[in-house]
Order: C-alpha cells, then structure tokens, then sequence
C-alpha cells in the first residue's frame, strides 16, 4: 500500500515548487514531528549536519530531539530551483537554547520527491552564528509564518 498523494506533485512548476516549499516551512514551524514526519516517505533519507535519519521513525525522534534543544524555532524556506522531481531552497531560522544564547541558522537543502509528491530524499547542510536576541528578526509568534512577514530575500539574508 502507498501513501496518498501530498500535492502537488511532481513535475514542478514555479509555482508547486513555490506552494510545496511554503508547505513544508509551515509545517516544520508548527514543530509537530509526527505531522512533519507524514510529509517523507516511509523509507525516506536523509543527510542533516552529522546525522542520517531513514524513514519516518527515525525522523520522528530526530524532529523530537531537536525541538526540545532549539527553543521558539522560527524558520524561513525559500524556493532557489527545481526541475522535474527535485526542489533545492534556502533557508533561515533562529532558535535559543536552554540558557538563551541565540542563533540564526542558514543552510541549503537538497529535496527529491516520489510520484505522490513525498520526498524521499533530504539533503542539508546547515551553518550557525551566535546573535543577540537584539538582532533576531523571526518575530512572529509561535507557528507558520504570517503571510505578510518578509522573505528571507526581503530580509536581506
């Protein structure tokens, strides 16, 4: 038995590739692992800094982990290209630890889908700088980004 389709699906156009890439920020920023996790197939894999979580399990407890160590995560997706059944975005959050040090988090991801639109491979890589909570500029409360919030191109970064 197969998964049901998660529109859209591949081939992408700009504008899938531009919904499929805003479902998957608002998704992650309800920080809800389980929910995050249906969106992959069940044998999905993936390559995350050190980590390599395959399938959904291991995704969960990866998403539970981090979450429970980048407090008030925010995070900004942005489409950079696509073709067929590949999306390649950028993206930006910021998060505090358990003491409140502050970081923003750039990175690039690498994403493949199948033809029920569940990506099956997540590549990403991912760099971090200290900030002081005075120059955080994810602001928004807790959940998807409001639909008037800047992009990460409008934000300069």
């Amino acid at each position: 038995m197969t998964d049901a389709p998660r529109p859209p699906l591949p081939p992408f156009t700009r504008e899938t590739a531009i919904r499929k890439v805003r479902m998957a920020e608002d998704a992650w920023n309800m920080r809800d692992p389980e929910r995050v996790s249906l969106a992959y197939t069940a044998d999905s894999r993936w390559r995350n800094r050190a980590e390599f979580p395959v399938g959904r399990a291991q995704i969960v407890e990866f998403l539970k982990r981090k979450w429970a160590r980048e407090l008030d995560y925010r995070l900004i997706k942005e489409l950079w290209t696509f073709a067929d059944n590949r999306i390649a975005v950028r993206f930006a959050y910021e998060f505090h630890d358990d003491v409140g040090n502050w970081f923003r988090s750039y990175g690039n991801e690498n994403w493949e889908f199948d033809e029920n639109g569940l990506m099956r491979l997540r590549f990403a890589s991912i760099n971090d700088l200290p900030i002081e909570e005075s120059a955080r500029k994810y602001r928004w409360p807790l959940g998807p980004r409001p639909a008037d919030h800047p992009g990460l191109s409008d934000l300069g970064l």
